[in-house]
């Protein structure tokens, strides 16, 4: 495993980083990924050398459970071995229905969260906290204010953003720059090979040297090649894919372009010996403009020491072209 700064930081990070959206998320009366399970997928992560760990105090049921099962985990470990990731925003079910103050990212809710996150993770400290999504009824100033209070106290290392327009981050960046506060050091969007929206974000985020750790950074298991085209241009997967459990899935994911990426990945998979993850997975990782570390989200520890392969092969300058010309090829996105 190689180990890259993170962003414009001092931190080092493993390759790839892992999330865990699915510790003690429940599927109807089914939990996808348990305690042992976590665990399990854990202790193979830190054999394949990863040391970046992502999650936020509403992954679960209830809310909070991820990040008792790392910090469970943790408590047999030198806790600076690992990074560790978290988030705040939503309402967190824990405290019952929630009042008006729940949510959100004014002073008050930060400060209500973060303790939580920091006594289920039996951590003194986050390397990174992440605001969950952009709030418009909080002044960022008063956002940030907070979140460098955080980092002064020595609750937080650097601040992070996930999911907002390109002119939000922007607009942090500068109230960050003007006002003396803290800024994002670390960005989380939705990025992965086949994916067509690509914006100013990005740009924002290599100009300013942000670090991108990009969610569903394998289009949902499309890009794993499991899944079969139809007639229409759908995806048919097997049991228990993601195509036949969530209703989004084709609209997020499945498109000509997907289509054409897909081809590519595989292409440049069967010259490498290499499974389509890994080499989409690797894609990622060989951005030149901005440093990528891809989130990864292995349901099973085939899975993720799958996943950890991407960091043991590389692409030609040709091979990554391929991938990115796929990408950008608008003939056939009629």
């Amino acid at each position: 495993m190689n180990y890259r700064r993170l962003g414009s930081t001092g931190t080092k990070v493993s390759e790839l980083c892992f999330g865990t959206w699915r510790f003690g998320m429940e599927s109807g009366d089914v939990v996808e990924t348990g305690r042992s399970e976590a665990h399990d997928l854990l202790d193979t992560f830190e054999a394949g050398g990863g040391n970046f760990i992502d999650t936020a105090n509403v992954y679960g049921a209830p809310n909070g459970t991820s990040e008792e099962y790392i910090g469970d985990w943790l408590a047999e470990r030198d806790r600076e071995d690992f990074v560790l990731a978290s988030k705040v925003y939503f309402p967190f079910d824990g405290w019952g229905e929630p009042g008006p103050n729940d949510s959100g990212l004014s002073r008050k809710h930060i400060r209500a969260q973060i303790e939580g996150t920091l006594d289920r993770l039996g951590t003194e400290y986050l390397d990174v906290y992440y605001i969950h999504r952009w709030d418009d009824e909080t002044p960022i100033e008063e956002t940030l204010s907070a979140l460098t209070d955080l980092v002064d106290e020595g609750k937080v290392n650097y601040l992070g953003a996930s999911t907002m327009a390109a002119w939000q981050l922007t607009k942090a960046l500068w109230k960050s720059d003007v006002n003396g506060f803290e800024r994002f050091e670390v960005t989380q969007p939705m990025y992965h090979a086949a994916y067509e929206e690509v914006d100013d974000y990005l740009d924002v985020c290599a100009d300013q040297d942000l670090a991108v750790c990009p969610y569903s950074p394998l289009a949902g298991g499309f890009l794993t090649g499991k899944y079969e085209r139809a007639d229409d241009g759908s995806a048919v997967g097997p049991d228990g894919s993601r195509a036949s459990l969530v209703d989004y899935f084709q609209d997020a994911y499945v498109s000509e372009t997907s289509w054409r990426v897909l081809d590519a990945v595989e292409a440049v998979a069967d010259e490498l010996d290499a499974t389509p993850a890994q080499v989409a997975l690797r894609f990622l990782i060989d951005q030149p403009e901005f440093t990528c570390i891809p989130i990864v989200g292995a349901r099973t520890t085939e899975q993720m020491e799958d996943n950890l392969g991407a960091t043991e092969i590389s692409l030609s300058v040709d091979q990554f072209e391929r991938i990115a010309a796929a990408r950008n090829d608008e003939d056939d996105d009629e």
